[in-house]
């Protein structure tokens, strides 16, 4: 057997010994995770997640606040005082003089409102009682109004009752379609994050392996050129590829930290957390219909009642606007019983009625054409968000068939990057066998090398596209058209 034969046979022995060069073994304190579960721990505990929840309780508890200006509220109020003091009163005759006081008052008032949202007023009903103590006389007088029952309201000013009733359910609504979106739109970024993680583990697996076929190869060189079966520029190639693969693993470390510091602080993990990835081997084979995607989204995604808010919120500036531009008249009515006594008893007996009546108005004579200016600028402000919303739902129905034209293809796209990652490692094994022999060039092994490592990052980056546009399209449509289900999410409502 010639030297040459055996530094062959040895080289290939030593390139193929098992397990070289592959990732090191999972720690035992290291957390496992597949793409489900990394999700699962956004959606539940992440600051993204917890932030949307957080949005949608403030969007509940203002609509809350909505409702109830709808129902009858009950109040109470008092209002004593102490008066010692010298003030300026007017007499009988018209003088003024300036007289001590020494007062103690005090009243209390129960009043029930109720709006009305057809008219914009308001019908109330009160009862009031109120007590005068003069020290200096030592005499005690009571004022008492059993019932009055009144209404109020501007006759043509704006009817802040009647919009808010359109606008507010919509935009409960709204938050939501928008509270659902955002939850499967972390999901969609919690996919982002699970790649970037495995690419980067992915990365220094390579690098690892590469290093040490790297290493191997400059080794066996070594015993080749001794014995001038390869030329000098081969065994330089060599180690400067070997150097080039020792500075890569340092570099696929370092990224490996960052995207793990990353993904810990969008999961709310604890930075002490080690994670290794289990990265899926395929996806799954379904299409989505379009004109039932469109469908669904119209129905379920925030970005329809987004549009609609915003046109009647203009809309709601202009009435605002015409109203403050004109005749303005505020109408009070009021009628009930009232009597006074020196006890308490007395005020409740021989009641009178009391009657009040008001109309005030406000009419702008001259005011520049500020009040027409005003009209006018939201006018063109209602005609520009009338375009606006036409041609942001425009965009909306072309975003969503582009998102599921994408998807439709994505799987097949996803089966060609595995049948490519596996015909370039089949490639790569090849390569590198006709090196071995001797039959092939270090430039040709190089290129194998590259053709693999940028075949497996292909593969991944195509199944991270896929998932993406997945939970994309499950964001704006509500339904997850793989289990042909939809989507519910339990409202954090407390």
């Amino acid at each position: 057997m010639t030297k040459r034969t055996l530094y062959t046979l040895v080289f290939e022995f030593l390139l193929f010994i098992p397990n070289r060069g592959k990732a090191e073994s999972v720690p035992n304190d290291s957390l496992v995770l597949d793409l489900q579960s990394v999700i699962q721990i956004a959606k539940t505990q992440s600051p993204s997640a917890q932030s949307a929840r957080n949005s949608f309780l403030s969007a509940y508890w203002n609509y809350r606040y909505f409702r109830a200006n709808y129902l009858p509220s009950i109040t109470l109020s008092s209002s004593p005082y102490i008066n010692k003091e010298v003030n300026k009163i007017t007499q009988s005759d018209g003088t003024a003089m300036f007289i001590g006081q020494d007062q103690f008052g005090a009243d209390l008032s129960l009043t029930i409102n109720q709006n009305i949202s057809f008219t914009g007023g308001s019908l109330f009903v009160k009862s009031r009682l109120n007590r005068l103590d003069e020290f200096q006389n030592k005499s005690t007088n009571y004022s008492a109004s059993p019932i009055s029952i009144g209404y109020q309201q501007s006759l043509f000013g704006y009817n802040s009752l009647k919009w808010d009733k359109l606008i507010e359910p919509i935009r409960f609504r709204e938050a939501k379609k928008q509270y659902a979106e955002t939850l499967e739109l972390v999901s969609a970024t919690a996919c982002n994050y699970f790649f970037r993680l495995a690419t980067a583990q992915m990365e220094l697996d390579m690098a690892r392996q590469n290093y040490a076929s790297a290493d191997t190869l400059y080794q066996m060189a070594q015993g080749r050129y001794s014995i001038g079966t390869i030329t000098e520029n081969e065994m330089l190639q060599l180690e400067i590829n070997k150097l080039n693969e020792e500075s890569n693993v340092m570099d696929a470390q370092i990224s490996l930290q960052e995207q793990l510091q990353s993904v810990r602080s969008f999961l709310g993990l604890e930075q002490s957390t080690d994670i290794r990835l289990i990265i899926p081997d395929s996806v799954p084979q379904f299409s989505v219909p379009l004109d039932e995607a469109i469908s669904l989204a119209t129905e379920n995604s925030p970005d329809p009642d987004y549009y609609k808010r915003i046109v009647t919120e203009s809309k709601s500036s202009l009435a605002n606007a015409r109203a403050n531009s004109g005749l303005k008249a505020d109408l009070y009515l009021q009628f009930g019983l009232s009597q006074t006594g020196n006890e308490l008893g007395t005020a409740y007996r021989n009641l009178m009625n009391q009657e009040y009546a008001s109309v005030s108005i406000v009419l702008p004579i001259l005011d520049w054409g500020r009040g027409k200016g005003r009209v006018r600028v939201a006018k063109s402000q209602l005609a520009l968000i009338e375009t606006q919303a036409e041609q942001g739902m425009n965009d909306f129905y072309q975003n969503i068939e582009k998102l599921v034209m994408q998807f439709n293809r994505q799987a097949h796209k996803v089966k060609i990057a595995k049948l490519t990652d596996k015909r370039a490692n089949q490639r790569h094994t090849v390569a590198r066998q006709l090196y071995i022999m001797g039959r092939n060039s270090i430039l040709d092994l190089n290129s194998s090398i590259n053709e693999k490592n940028a075949a497996r990052r292909g593969h991944l980056s195509a199944m991270q596209t896929y998932w993406s546009l997945y939970y994309t399209i499950r964001s704006m449509t509500a339904y997850d058209f793989e289990r042909k289900l939809p989507i519910s999410e339990e409202l954090p409502i407390e």
